[in-house]
């Protein structure tokens, strides 16, 4: 096998999904020059409970392997399948279930990415004598003077996913290739109907590619039955610790939970704890889900954090948050405590915090306690 040193520069493998923004991707890095290759990954397959596949979810299905072969055949470059369902299974979907029976919300892209993506197209990429990889997602990628990367923001602002990539290690970055962070999703739809992509009017999905229809609760009834069965019941109580009745399980529930609660009463209830130890579901109104800060660990930092101390730090607690202005107190090489300027609507252990600098990605950890703001 080749070592990261003598691998072709101009080469690259281009992680395809099937979608309008990898197919465009491709596009992008054959017009800057490179020798390219396609790529599709198979990570999961859903089934009925006779085995039978499922095709509910056009993610990882035949239709996407396709679309994504059709499209280097009309770029006339190579195009590669490989089955990493049984890594997936175990870095992706095994870790969302887990966390979910310990009363954490996780985000299992976040895991993919930095478990199982990277690791895997870096390995065929080594196979294949391609020293780059390159993916559809919306991120710009930066240097310091000294040539380590880091991540900005991307410029359409509606399609950035920096959040979803803080876990990316500096080794991988280093050889990864954004060719969409500085297009609008417009653009990209627009380079895909000029080439006569097949893609070009693929739906975007913003569902999980293992649970299509948005229902984790029905996968994980699916999925691992027993355990659902045998899932630690308790008690909903009140910010008093008086007893509102008993829950389903702590898996079925997330922080800021206000549906399908099961508890009527003058004003709307929502969740804003879950002790896995006490098997209690603490539920509050609207006016008590405010959290002054959290603990993270799990940390990785795209750069020397201590610059960045006395500046303005923004943090983003889940995707899609507007994120908030924050301090960090007593960083450590694993965990640190943060404090939002501003209270902010529930927050969730197993959710990423990502920290920025204006549009810099800084870095990320995971929410590992929650602090009401009183």
């Amino acid at each position: 096998m080749n070592t990261k040193h003598s691998l072709n520069k101009n080469r690259v493998l281009v992680a395809m999904s099937g979608g309008v923004d990898s197919s465009v991707a491709l596009l992008k890095i054959l017009e800057a020059g490179y020798d390219a290759f396609g790529v599709t990954m198979k990570l999961w397959e859903s089934r009925d409970s006779n085995g039978n596949l499922i095709n509910d979810s056009y993610c990882c299905s035949l239709d996407a392997v396709n679309n994504a072969k059709q499209v280097c055949q009309t770029l006339q470059v190579p195009h590669y399948t490989i089955d990493f369902q049984d890594v997936f299974r175990e870095k992706v979907v095994d870790y969302f279930i887990e966390e979910y029976f310990a009363g954490r919300t996780p985000n299992p892209c976040i895991q993919c990415n930095s478990h199982v993506r990277w690791g895997a197209l870096l390995s065929k990429a080594d196979q294949l004598d391609s020293y780059w990889i390159a993916t559809g997602h919306y991120a710009r990628m930066d240097k310091e003077n000294d040539q380590i990367p880091f991540l900005r923001k991307a410029v359409d602002s509606n399609k950035d996913q920096t959040y979803v990539l803080w876990e990316i290690d500096q080794h991988s970055l280093k050889r990864t290739l954004f060719p969409l962070g500085d297009l609008m999703k417009k653009e990209v739809r627009e380079l895909a109907a000029n080439a006569n992509f097949a893609t070009a009017e693929v739906k975007e999905s913003m569902e999980l590619c293992f649970i299509p229809n948005n229902n984790y609760r029905g996968f994980m009834e699916d999925y691992v039955p027993d355990r659902v069965l045998e899932d630690s019941r308790g008690d909903f109580i009140n910010t008093q610790e008086e007893s509102l009745g008993r829950h389903k399980g702590i898996s079925h529930y997330t922080i800021g939970q206000r549906r399908r609660l099961g508890i009527t009463g003058p004003k709307a209830s929502y969740v804003q704890n879950i002790d896995s130890d006490s098997k209690t579901i603490t539920l509050a109104p609207r006016e008590k889900m405010s959290f002054n800060g959290c603990t993270v660990n799990r940390l990785n930092w795209h750069c020397d954090i201590s610059d960045y101390l006395s500046k303005p730090i923004t943090v983003h607690i889940r995707y899609r948050h507007k994120g908030v202005t924050c301090h960090l107190l007593n960083l450590g090489d694993y965990e640190t405590k943060v404090n939002f300027d501003t209270p902010q609507f529930a927050v969730a252990p197993g959710q990423s915090a990502v920290f920025y600098s204006e549009d810099r990605l800084l870095g990320g950890g995971i929410i590992t306690k929650a602090y009401i703001h009183e």
